[in-house]
């Protein structure tokens, strides 16, 4: 394959987001497609044994192994960096295998980490219960008291770890604030992005050193596969992660990094008309459920570092109607938006976090990190606004609002 203009990083810095979303990354084969192409293979042959030896040797470039080059998946890799504004990305399987890749690459027995107390229930589980069981200790603090990031840190403490907005509780995180004080303290800040992605917020132009994403979220938008992704230093991302995935192996299947590669394509699009009409269905249900929790209304407590940190709000809100029983009521009473645990699709879809992805939690650590019994999160899709408007007006009579 030849690379084309589209990974000459001269050329692509200059790009404004809409075209590296489109054209950033693109390798193009002899035959000239307009198309990524798709690579299905495990393994690649060589013209000769000391060809191999070289690629082996890291002396020159090409293909060994699909578990650590595949040309789809390293296309979906640089353009992800270049929206990123990364210097480097590796693409993993999924996006619990990047928040893990990112992490346990870089820890040991004996590290410290502080982690934000509001986190999608598989992020506090690496915290919580992973970690621990290879001594490295964690401490969970609240992600909006910026003095209590840096009462945790210990002469040990390695990595910050949060999300911003957060799953599902929507909190904010100063991120200026939080990774400036990790670099000042020689911490390396790991931000999950998956809530706006780079086409709403850029985490390192806040001074974050790793970015990570579960790319099966708004990257894809179309709940088609599984893939995630860490994006950081070049040193950081060769030096660091590709050690340790290079030997595990979570890595990214061509085929999820070709659909991935298509839904990047109009990520900047879907992002911006999603918060549109978030926004729209947070103001219309604002005065009809009794607690509403939107970074993009001013009844947010950080509405303003929001709008500071992102040009749009993102799809995904969230809104408390105060027992399990009333939740459930709501969602057996939808006709249009499906009940679903997913989030970033096109599609209108709502959950039911503490019987769903907080399941695992203890009814302490729900209660403490806000997932209360009546807590809904509701990611909003394509469709038109009125309809949802409609749907959710009837939904919420008929569970007695």
């Amino acid at each position: 394959m030849k690379k084309t203009t589209g990974t000459d990083r001269k050329i692509t810095s200059n790009w404004r987001p809409a075209t590296q979303a489109v054209r950033g990354g693109t390798w193009r084969s002899e035959h000239g497609e307009t198309s990524e192409a798709l690579f299905l293979t495990s393994g690649y042959t060589y013209d000769d044994a000391q060809t191999v030896a070289d690629r082996f040797a890291g002396e020159v470039e090409g293909m060994t192994y699909s578990r650590l080059q595949n040309p789809t998946v390293a296309m979906l890799e640089e353009r992800i960096a270049l929206m990123e504004g990364a210097e480097a990305c590796r693409a993993q399987a999924s996006g619990m295998a990047a928040m893990t890749a990112a992490l346990l690459c870089q820890l040991s027995a004996g590290d410290h980490v502080v982690g934000a107390r509001a986190a999608f229930g598989s992020c506090r589980w690496l915290l919580d219960h992973l970690l621990p069981r290879f001594a490295i200790e964690t401490t969970i603090v609240d992600s909006a008291d910026n003095e209590a990031w840096e009462a945790a840190i210990r002469p040990n403490t390695k990595v910050f770890f949060f999300e911003t907005p957060a799953n599902p509780t929507l909190d904010v995180v100063d991120l200026a604030h939080v990774c400036g004080l990790a670099k000042s303290r020689g911490i390396t800040s790991v931000v999950d992005n998956a809530f706006a992605t780079s086409a709403l917020q850029r985490p390192m132009d806040f001074g974050a050193d790793v970015v990570a994403y579960s790319a099966t979220k708004l990257m894809d938008g179309q709940g088609r596969v599984l893939a995630g992704a860490v994006c950081g230093s070049r040193e950081w991302i060769e030096e660091v992660l590709l050690p340790f995935q290079r030997n595990t192996g979570p890595n990214c299947a061509p085929f999820n990094a070709w659909v991935v590669l298509k839904g990047l394509e109009t990520l900047g699009l879907r992002a911006q008309r999603q918060s549109e009409s978030a926004v729209g269905l947070g103001r219309f249900l604002e005065s009809r459920v009794p607690r509403i929790l939107h970074p993009g209304l001013e009844s947010h407590p950080r509405h303003a570092l929001a709008m500071k940190q992102m040009s749009a709000t993102g799809p995904i809100f969230a809104l408390d109607v105060e027992s399990r029983e009333k939740a459930f009521s709501l969602l057996d009473a939808l006709e249009l938006i499906d009940i679903s645990n997913n989030i970033g699709d096109a599609r209108s879809l709502m959950c039911h976090p503490a019987s769903t992805t907080h399941a695992g939690m203890s009814d302490e650590d729900r209660a403490d990190m806000g997932v209360t019994e009546g807590l809904l999160r509701i990611n909003v899709g394509l469709e038109d606004i009125e309809d949802l408007k409609e749907d959710l007006d009837q939904a919420l009579k008929k569970a007695g609002f």
